[in-house]
């Protein structure tokens, strides 16, 4: 995944929410500039290629020092970024540091 094009396409607002999105952000108190930040600063930890009806990837970044994961699927064709989910890790799931599934 390309992080370059993501990026510019947020910058340009090309940055779709979805509906499941927002509302497990709403329930998690994780804000829209959050994932914002995660996916302009942040690292792709896991990459899904094959995922319709298109390729998605795991952002890992740090808000405020507080690690914060963001799933997003890119459009190419329209340059459109899709928020999927955003959580915060936790050690149970992942390894020190967040970047390994356990």
């Amino acid at each position: 995944m390309d992080t370059a094009f993501i990026r510019h396409a947020i910058e340009m607002g090309r940055i779709e929410w979805n509906k499941h999105a927002l509302e497990r952000m709403l329930q998690r108190g994780i804000g829209r500039e959050m994932v914002k930040k995660v996916l302009m600063a942040g690292e792709v930890i896991e990459d899904y290629p094959d995922d319709t009806p298109y390729p998605s990837a795991l952002f890992l970044g740090f808000v405020d020092g507080d690690p914060l994961h963001v799933v997003m699927a890119f459009d190419a064709e329209s340059e459109h970024c899709y928020v999927i989910t955003a959580y915060v890790p936790d050690l149970e799931h992942f390894e020190d540091g967040f970047r390994k599934r356990r």
